[in-house]
């Protein structure tokens, strides 16, 4: 099974577009190897409104976004997780709008591990602290927070309730898959949110990334079939001799740009990590970047 993306998604830096009555977005000009064209903060509602990931802490894109909001009031800001292309510029927009922030929680991991896609945003912390299933409400409407660690232990989706709209964050993107980058990401936990979407009835994703998803439930069953398959490949590669991560990746990446080559290899740690969770492979001592790898039996 292939994954659908779409790639042709027209971009105007600092321009609102209007997606749907009661939805808006503007995009950031943070394009990158990680971000696609980059940050689409939503705005939600008419007059009073919420904004969900507000995006890096760029002040042509604060200002594009504040002048998108003249006229209206923000009540709620909202963000999927803390990665720097998606909550800095929550902490501005909080002091010109007087709007509380809701979030999961602070960046988890460590501060001094490696750096992987943006970075990690270390100074946000929610007003609010929300978990799986708080319902978040506003004038004309009404958000669920739907749990989804996996890209981070920290992410939520924001379903749009009545309106069968999921906010879907980097965990699930228009693009490209997620990177999964132990120690914050975690793969059993992204396969399992990944599960947990197909649970529900969404009819259409918007991601902070890329376009948005219309066949949600074909495209999230694609993303668990190309993590399965390689994790098959893993498994194949390491059934010939032990290997290392880095020999993994130029097995596995061979095409990949350089640019790819440290998140390429953090995503190959958490299949090894969740492989050696359940048995399908054995290292030497706790699995690490530089670890020796074998397959069992």
């Amino acid at each position: 099974m292939s994954i659908p993306f779409v790639r042709d998604l027209e971009v105007e830096y600092g321009a609102v577009t209007e997606l749907t009555p009661t939805i808006r977005r503007v995009i950031a000009n943070n394009p990158s190897a990680f971000t696609f064209h980059g940050t689409g903060t939503y705005i939600v509602g008419r007059g009073e409104v919420a904004v969900i990931d507000p995006g890096p802490l760029d002040h042509a894109h604060i200002a594009a976004l504040l002048q998108a909001l003249d006229g209206e009031t923000v009540t709620h800001i909202l963000i999927t997780h803390t990665h720097n292309d998606h909550s800095p510029a929550a902490a501005p927009l909080k002091v010109e709008t007087g709007a509380p922030t809701y979030g999961f929680g602070p960046h988890g991991g460590n501060r001094r591990g490696p750096r992987v896609e943006e970075g990690g945003d270390w100074n946000f912390e929610p007003d609010h602290a929300i978990g799986d299933g708080a319902v978040i409400d506003g004038p004309g409407w009404s958000f669920e927070a739907v749990h989804t660690p996996g890209h981070t232990s920290n992410h939520l989706c924001f379903a749009l309730r009545g309106e069968n709209i999921l906010f879907s964050g980097d965990h699930v993107m228009g693009w490209s898959t997620s990177v999964i980058a132990p120690p914050d990401g975690n793969m059993a936990d992204y396969l399992a949110s990944l599960e947990k979407l197909l649970d529900r009835d969404d009819k259409v994703y918007w991601p902070t990334h890329g376009p948005a998803i219309t066949k949600p439930q074909p495209f999230v069953r694609a993303f668990l079939v190309h993590r399965s398959m390689r994790e098959q490949q893993i498994k194949r590669c390491l059934e010939d001799s032990a290997v290392t991560i880095e020999d993994l990746v130029k097995v596995l990446y061979a095409s990949v740009d350089p640019r790819l080559r440290l998140a390429a290899s953090r995503m190959v740690l958490a299949h090894l990590i969740h492989m050696v969770g359940d048995g399908r492979v054995t290292c030497e001592g706790e699995p690490d970047i530089d670890s020796i790898y074998s397959a069992t039996g």
